[in-house]
């Protein structure tokens, strides 16, 4: 239950509903029992079973919290009632103290039923905004470990089953268990003895209710690891759409579907078979007992040794038929449940996550970046495996440095630790002779734009991606940021101009329109220091050079890192870092490099043969 009631505490501050809710379902479960209770005096009556001697209370009784009192406070008026209107008037006096009750059980059963459903969309709202948050706040090695489907899967799936399995269970969880002791309350006062012999049996019930939930919330796991496998199938088919068509490989991914997905149907058909098992068997136990009451009391009433009379015998099972009903409704609530913690239990795995890369307690600001960076014997690892090693790099305020140098060499990693995506392992980078890991991360941040390889732009108008989180952004200064970087033209030709819908991850632009576009969100940010992995290889000429010369004037009067794959577009930079296996090899401008006739210069002649 740890886990139940800390998905409850999501609704903050859940502890304010609490006594609300608690009067409203103990009402509720009083004027529910008083419903069937005053079938009693209703049977006698119609079977012509009273009299006046027999209910007549002639004092109105003193207050006492007991079944006793109530039963002497309902019996002085109901013989009030047969005193002065006869027995038709007290059968209209029960009907509308019936009617009265019923409608003031519903009242607040809806009372109830609104304060959890208060705390339902607060849950859900609030559950779902910690994961995405700690989502934003995870190191960017966690997202390569782990399945997107998964994740996705998590943030909609495993939330909305927390809703349905777990927090839409809580009416039953507890108004049930008020009406359950609330009978037997009532069952004991009429009949201790027959109330005990129902106890014998009733137990069975739950320790095979028992036995299937435990199966459940196993499987219920299997199923949601199974569902996280067909969502990261979905992702991958439909951002490798253009491949999967090239290489003619449908039947390939449909095969690898169906086998997920076939997988996934049978954990949903055992979890179903069981789940629905739980219900009729308790139904089956409930109707078994009421039987055995049924011939056990009816054969005390025919002895005579019995304490209730006949209408009294079928008031009691009437009575005890309805602790079928919240029993049953527990039961279920129950095998319900185990699938919506297995859900539960993955969700707040991921809201307990803790971030790698993170703010010191006592994280200092980093003042604007006025002299140098420099990467002080930097090694990182990944796992076990060496990505960098003894890096030392000086990076004067102004100069652009570019990393060259075959795949997997480490260019990537080195850029990434700028920005803290990661830390160094070994070593330490510093700005301005600031540890960048005593500094906060947003305040390192703000001074750093960026421009991918893969220009990253979102569903959303032209404006808003160049304006990204600058949401004082003019209209004005969006302008000047894409006439900087050779956009401003193909944007007022689009439909609706900077308000045109680019479609998701900018689907509908060109590749150079795109990198255009993630060129200006730089510009309009105008950070001191930029990191950028170019990403011109893939254009065409015309667009390559609108790109290039985009980039040259993102880089006036700035601080640049480079990731260069076309070696011609860094032959400008002060520095260039050749990295060959995580390692620093050569270092110098252009032409220093290439009389070195040593990897670089192979590079180069690769790229001009």
């Amino acid at each position: 239950m740890k886990t139940y009631f800390r998905l409850l505490n999501f609704a903050r501050p859940f502890s304010q509903y609490v006594p609300t809710y608690a009067i409203a379902t103990l009402l509720a479960t009083v004027f529910g029992i008083m419903n069937f209770a005053l079938l009693v005096p209703l049977l006698n009556i119609l079977f012509d079973q009273v009299a006046l001697q027999e209910v007549s209370v002639m004092q109105r009784p003193e207050f006492t919290f007991s079944f006793g009192w109530a039963k002497d406070f309902f019996y002085y008026y109901f013989g009030q009632v047969i005193q002065n209107q006869g027995k038709l008037g007290a059968l209209k006096f029960i009907c509308l103290i019936l009617i009265a009750s019923v409608m003031l059980t519903n009242l607040f059963r809806y009372i109830g039923l609104r304060i959890e459903g208060v705390v339902r969309a607060k849950v859900v709202k609030n559950l779902r905004m910690q994961v995405y948050e700690r989502l934003t706040q995870l190191q960017l090695g966690f997202f390569s470990d782990k399945r997107k489907g998964n994740i996705m899967s998590t943030l909609t799936n495993d939330v909305l089953e927390v809703e349905n399995s777990v927090v839409s269970t809580l009416n039953v969880l507890f108004r049930e268990p008020f009406l359950v002791i609330g009978y037997f309350g009532v069952l004991f006062y009429m009949s201790p003895r027959l109330t005990l012999f129902s106890l014998l049996v009733l137990p069975i019930s739950g320790l095979i209710i028992s036995s299937i939930s435990k199966k459940l919330k196993r499987q219920s796991s299997q199923g949601q690891d199974a569902l996280g496998s067909i969502l990261g199938i979905i992702d991958e088919t439909l951002g490798g759409l253009r491949v999967v068509k090239g290489f003619n490989a449908q039947p390939y991914v449909i095969d690898k579907f169906r086998e997920s997905n076939s997988r996934y149907a049978r954990i949903i058909t055992s979890m179903n078979n069981k789940r629905s098992l739980a219900s009729p068997m308790s139904e089956f136990m409930g109707v078994t007992v009421v039987a055995g009451i049924l011939y056990y009391g009816g054969s005390l009433v025919l002895s005579g040794e019995s304490d209730l009379e006949a209408a009294a015998l079928i008031g009691y099972l009437i009575l005890f038929s309805q602790v079928l009903s919240p029993v049953k409704a527990i039961s279920n609530a129950f095998s319900n449940i185990q699938r919506g913690l297995v859900a539960g239990e993955r969700v707040l795995a991921l809201v307990d996550t803790q971030p790698l890369i993170r703010d010191k307690p006592d994280a200092k600001v980093l003042p604007p970046f006025s002299h140098e960076i420099e990467f002080k014997n930097v090694g990182f690892k990944y796992a076990a495996d060496p990505i960098l090693q003894d890096i030392n790099l000086r990076i004067p305020k102004g100069k652009t440095i570019a990393l060259v140098g075959p795949s997997g060499g480490g260019k990537s990693t080195l850029a990434d630790l700028l920005p803290r995506f990661y830390d160094p392992t070994e070593g330490a980078i510093t700005i301005d002779g600031l540890d960048l890991r005593d500094c906060s991360l947003f305040s390192i941040r703000e001074q750093m734009g960026i421009v991918t390889q893969e220009s990253i732009l979102f569903n959303d108008t032209i404006f808003n991606n160049i304006a990204f989180n600058k949401t004082d952004a003019t209209e004005a200064e969006v302008i000047a940021a894409a006439k900087i970087a050779n956009a401003h033209e193909f944007i007022t030709q689009s439909p609706d101009g900077y308000q045109t819908m680019i479609g998701d991850r900018g689907g509908k632009l060109s590749g150079g329109q795109r990198q255009r576009l993630s060129i200006a969100r730089a510009i309009l940010k105008n950070p001191p220091i930029l990191i950028m992995d170019e990403a011109t290889s893939a254009l065409d000429t015309e667009s390559e050079k609108l790109v290039q010369e985009a980039l040259t004037n993102l880089m006036k009067n700035r601080t640049s890192i480079v990731i260069a794959h076309r070696l011609s577009t860094i032959q400008h930079a002060d520095e260039i870092i050749v990295l060959q296996g995580g390692r620093i090899v050569e270092r110098g401008n252009h032409q220093e490099l290439v009389r070195q006739s040593g990897l670089y210069f192979k590079l180069t002649q690769m790229q001009t043969t």
